[in-house]
C-alpha cells in the first residue's frame, strides 16, 4: 500500500464495552459523536454550554474540518487491534440515522472506502500499538505505519462503490398510540396493551432519572425497568424466574420451569452499557435448549430482540427498541423497531 506522503489517521470503533466496528464496515463510514446536538460547526457552541470538554470538541473539530478526502484511516478497537484500513471520500455529512448505535449518538459522519477489512480476525500489534484518547488521531510512524506500508490491496478495492446510507425519514418515529394498535392488531391482549402504554411512561421517566443521576445496579434495572415492561406485555410471574441458572430473567412457555420450557433468554445489563455485546452470553445460555427461540439483550432503556434462524440454529437480530427514541425500524442495524421488538417480547409471539 502507497502511504508516501498521506495523512494517515487512527480511528476508534468503540472501546473495551462496546465494538460498532461492523456498522463502519458495512455502511462505509466512520463515527463520531456525541452528534445529537446537529452537524458541525453549528453545534459547537450547544456543546460547550452543555460542558463538554474542549478535548472533546478538538477531537470532533479535527474529524469534521482537518480530515482530507484521500487521507488513510486505520479503524482501530483499543490500543491493540485493527480492523480495517480505508480512505476517505468525500467531505464530512451529519447522518441521524447514525444518532442511537447501541446507546450512542454518533450523527459525525466521514465516507471511508474500506481497501481491507477482518472483523473476525483483525490484525493484533499487541498493548499499545496504537495511541490512547482521541476518537480521530494522526498515526505516528511504527508498527502499524510498517504493516501499512507492506499491506496488498487489490485493484479492485480502490474501485469499489460505496454503500448507499439510509435517509433519514421523519415518518419513521412511531407514538406510543401506534404501537398499541400494531400490538392489537397482532394478537395482544387488550389488557396488555393498556398496562404497557401506562407502563411506558412511568419507565422512560425513571430511566432518564437514573440517567441524570447514579446509574443503576444490575439489579436495580432488573427490579425496576425490565421486569415491570415484561409484566406489562403480559408475562406473569409464574412464567418469570429472575436468576435462573444464572440467567438474569427467564421466560416460560409453561410450568414447570424447567429447560424443555425455557422460551425467552433475557441478558441485563447496567444501564448505559452496550447491551447488543451481551448476545453471545446470552446464546450460551440458549445453547441446547431448542425451544428457546428468542433472546432479549438489554439495559432497561435499550432492548435488542434475537430471534432464532430455524434452518441454520443462529440467532439474528431482529428488532432494536429505544423507549426514549421510538423507531419503526432501524436500518444501520437492518432490523425492525418499537413495534416488532414489543411483539417480540409478548408471551403472544410465535416464531415466523
Amino acid at each position: 500500500m502507497d502511504i508516501a506522503g498521506k495523512a494517515i489517521w487512527q480511528q476508534a470503533s468503540g472501546d473495551g464495552n462496546r465494538s460498532y466496528a461492523e456498522q463502519c464496515i458495512r455502511w462505509d463510514v466512520i463515527l463520531n459523536g456525541p452528534g445529537n446536538d446537529g452537524p458541525w460547526p453549528d453545534s459547537e457552541n450547544i456543546l460547550r454550554t452543555k460542558k463538554i470538554s474542549s478535548k472533546k470538541i478538538t477531537d470532533l473539530r479535527r474529524f469534521a474540518e482537518e480530515m482530507k478526502e484521500g487521507g488513510i484511516v486505520v479503524l482501530r478497537l483499543g490500543t491493540d487491534k485493527v480492523h480495517a484500513v480505508g480512505q476517505v471520500v468525500g467531505p464530512y455529512e451529519w447522518h441521524e440515522e447514525f444518532g442511537d448505535v447501541d446507546g450512542w449518538d454518533l450523527q459525525h459522519v466521514r465516507r471511508v472506502r474500506w481497501l481491507w477489512h477482518d472483523l473476525s480476525n483483525p490484525r493484533d500489534f499487541g498493548t499499545y500499538g496504537l495511541k490512547q484518547g482521541d476518537t480521530t488521531q494522526r498515526l505516528n510512524e511504527g508498527p502499524v505505519t510498517k504493516w501499512l506500508s507492506t499491506l496488498a490491496i487489490l485493484a479492485s478495492a480502490h474501485k469499489r462503490t460505496l454503500a448507499q446510507l439510509p435517509a433519514f425519514e421523519e415518518k419513521n418515529g412511531i407514538k406510543v398510540e401506534e404501537i398499541s394498535e400494531f400490538l392489537f392488531d397482532h394478537g395482544v391482549a387488550s389488557i396488555s396493551i393498556n398496562n404497557l402504554v401506562d407502563e411506558i411512561d412511568e419507565l422512560t421517566r425513571i430511566a432518564k432519572w437514573y440517567q441524570r443521576s447514579a446509574k443503576p445496579s444490575e439489579h436495580e434495572t432488573v427490579a425496576y425497568l425490565i421486569v415491570p415492561l415484561l409484566r406489562a406485555l403480559g408475562w406473569t410471574p409464574q412464567r418469570m424466574a429472575v436468576e435462573w441458572n444464572h440467567v438474569d430473567v427467564a421466560l416460560f412457555e409453561q410450568l414447570p420451569r424447567e429447560d424443555k420450557s425455557l422460551r425467552v433468554v433475557v441478558e441485563a445489563k447496567k444501564m448505559d452499557n452496550a447491551c447488543l455485546a451481551a448476545k453471545r452470553q446470552a446464546m450460551s445460555y440458549a445453547d441446547g435448549k431448542t425451544g428457546c427461540k428468542r433472546l432479549i439483550v438489554t439495559d432497561g432503556l435499550r432492548y435488542g430482540v434475537y430471534v432464532r434462524h430455524e434452518t441454520k440454529e443462529i440467532f439474528r437480530l431482529h428488532a432494536y427498541l429505544n423507549l426514549t427514541r421510538l423507531r419503526r425500524n432501524y436500518p444501520i442495524y437492518e432490523c425492525e423497531g418499537a413495534e416488532d421488538a414489543l411483539l417480540a417480547m409478548a408471551p403472544e409471539w410465535k416464531p415466523l
